[in-house]
């Protein structure tokens, strides 16, 4: 229970990083944007405002989860997690959606012009600040939540690296005399990198919908249950075992039916909770947050 606490408390001291660092971000971006008269860099002041508040409620989710089950919540309160991640990824990816419009709008229009200068300065500090964060948020959680912002973050930061390049070709062309072409290297890169960084909301939202609707969970996580039900089943002889799984934020929904035949070590309610206790001491094993049920057939019509 230690260390689930102290995993808990460093989740939450990730996820109040990435506030504090999408603050700075959001101020940053913002009025440097509005200096530069970049709309790719106003852009990502944008992103990073919308993040303030998603993380935020990232982190009321995950103590929410944590309270554990109670009458109103029988089962627990994790599904808050994948919910709130299914959230996060769909306002990410309606604000891509906007600065596309927006930028093929600048596009159509004769594009943007950019003090190239201040634009490429700030796209090196936001890289370099891009890849501290992602490091730090990637090394250090355990949460979906964590790993969802995470995510985000190495989202923004390929961003930043292609508003890099972006910035370096167009100080190129205003020093070749072309400030003309330059002028739609800020909408181009608008409407490049928000295409591109749709896939990342994309995936959370794709994951964490199989978590809401409570699928069969990860391939990985599925293959260590599997061995883990079968290697009981063969040390206490039972002929069969079907195994039904899902994930829902940090906790693992388990049902597993054995059939008892004739050549079984199970034959009374001891016997069966002797083979739960196996089951059991397994799947701790594994690390997951768990809820079990293990039932007993003789007749395999009831654990299809």
């Amino acid at each position: 229970m230690a260390i689930e606490a102290g995993e808990d408390a460093r989740d939450r001291r990730l996820l109040l990083l990435s506030v504090w660092a999408s603050a700075g971000f959001a101020v940053l971006s913002s009025v440097w944007g509005v200096l530069s008269g970049s709309s790719m860099i106003v852009f990502d002041g944008l992103s990073s405002f919308a993040s303030i508040g998603l993380s935020m409620l990232a982190v009321v989710a995950l103590r929410t989860a944590r309270r554990g089950p109670d009458e109103r919540y029988p089962w627990g309160r994790e599904a808050w997690e994948p919910l709130v991640v299914v959230i996060k990824a769909v306002a990410l990816a309606a604000l891509c959606i906007y600065a596309v419009v927006g930028g093929i709008a600048d596009l159509v229009n004769g594009g943007r012009e950019v003090s190239t200068g201040w634009a490429l300065a700030y796209a090196i500090v936001a890289t370099v600040a891009g890849v501290v964060v992602t490091l730090l948020m990637r090394r250090g959680g355990r949460s979906d939540l964590v790993r969802a912002e995470a995510a985000e973050w190495f989202g923004d930061t390929l961003l930043s690296v292609g508003v890099l390049v972006g910035f370096v070709i167009a100080v190129i062309l205003v020093s070749a005399g072309r400030p003309d072409l330059a002028a739609y290297v800020d909408p181009a890169m608008v409407v490049v990198v928000s295409l591109l960084f749709l896939r990342i909301p994309a995936r959370l939202v794709g994951e964490g919908m199989r978590e809401v609707l409570a699928m069969s969970p990860p391939a990985a996580t599925q293959a260590e249950l599997d061995a883990a039900v079968e290697a009981v089943r063969e040390q206490f002889g039972l002929d069969e075992a079907f195994l039904r799984a899902s994930k829902v934020g940090g906790r693992v929904d388990v049902e597993v039916d054995y059939v008892v035949g004739e050549g079984s070590s199970v034959r009374t309610v001891a016997d069966g909770d002797v083979v739960r206790q196996a089951l059991h001491d397994r799947l701790e094993e594994l690390g997951h947050e768990r809820s079990v049920v293990v039932a007993f057939t003789t007749d395999r019509r009831w654990a299809e």
